[in-house]
């Protein structure tokens, strides 16, 4: 049985169902991704493993000590933090540029929440033969930080807007991907540099209508699978909405990877 605990202004909230052997914390959520939808759509993956998952959206609490006694650290959220405010989660300086009352409205410019000490803390738990699923926006994380790039794998390129494509495994032989027919999703289809060796792609993700982004094709990497240290990494581009994180075979995949990322496959 999973133990889903939330942590809330630093505490935690709830009470665990079960107490596990075995324990996952969750860093979720951002401004335009609502931690609620993930937490509900990751509960699925979840359910039925025998794990103890910490969901929290406090990304400056993320520390060495933070991740001691865990054994998968999972992380869906952007680098970007917004120390001034921002009017809400989808209006962007253009919104607000034309409003009656702009005065009231000062520009207000994001920053980069990552610390180098945090990066290398997640650096040396996977390095120590721990977990690091990465999911979705999680790669612009790496924009601010070249080890938690190296650690990740990759880093974020962009985006167009939801539109539906195709994500098919290249790699079937694969414990994560093994069985797994392509699907397909309405989704932000993530563009990602990709750092690492080739062999190590599971999935491609694309728009089967031909559309592009700028110049990049219609054809992305959408995710990657491999050893680092004597822990393992996975990054997987889909989830921006409910409907992304569950459509498909993508539910039973997230398993399997939490289960290879756990060395149970």
């Amino acid at each position: 049985m999973v133990s889903r605990r939330i942590f809330v202004g630093g505490a935690l909230a709830g009470c665990a169902i079960a107490q596990s052997r075995r324990r996952v914390l969750a860093l979720i959520g951002d401004r335009y991704h609502n931690p609620d939808y993930i937490r509900v759509g990751l509960n699925k993956v979840f359910e039925g493993m025998d794990l103890a998952v910490d969901y929290t959206i406090h990304y400056d609490e993320l520390s060495a000590a933070k991740l001691k006694g865990y054994q998968l650290f999972l992380c869906l959220r952007d680098g970007m933090i917004w120390p001034d405010g921002y009017l809400g989660p989808d209006a962007y300086q253009a919104y607000a540029a034309g409003l009656e009352n702009r005065a009231d409205f000062p520009e207000s410019k994001p920053a980069q929440w990552l610390k180098e000490e945090q990066a290398v803390a997640l650096k040396e738990f996977v390095m120590a033969g721990n977990g690091f699923y990465s999911l979705h926006n999680n790669s612009h994380v790496s924009l601010s930080s070249k080890t938690y790039r190296d650690v990740q794998g990759g880093a974020y390129i962009g985006h167009p807007p939801l539109r539906p494509f195709q994500v098919r495994a290249v790699n079937t032989t694969h414990p994560i991907t093994q069985g797994l027919k392509p699907f397909m999703v309405n989704d932000e289809q993530h563009y990602v540099a990709y750092d690492k060796d080739p062999k190590h792609i599971l999935l491609e993700a694309e728009n089967i209508d031909g559309l592009t982004f700028g110049n990049h094709g219609a054809k992305s990497v959408a995710g990657w699978a491999y050893d680092y240290g004597k822990g393992r990494v996975v990054f997987t581009s889909i989830g921006h909405t409910i409907h992304a994180l569950w459509a498909g075979g993508h539910t039973k995949m997230q398993r399997r990877a939490v289960q290879w990322l756990m060395k149970d496959l």
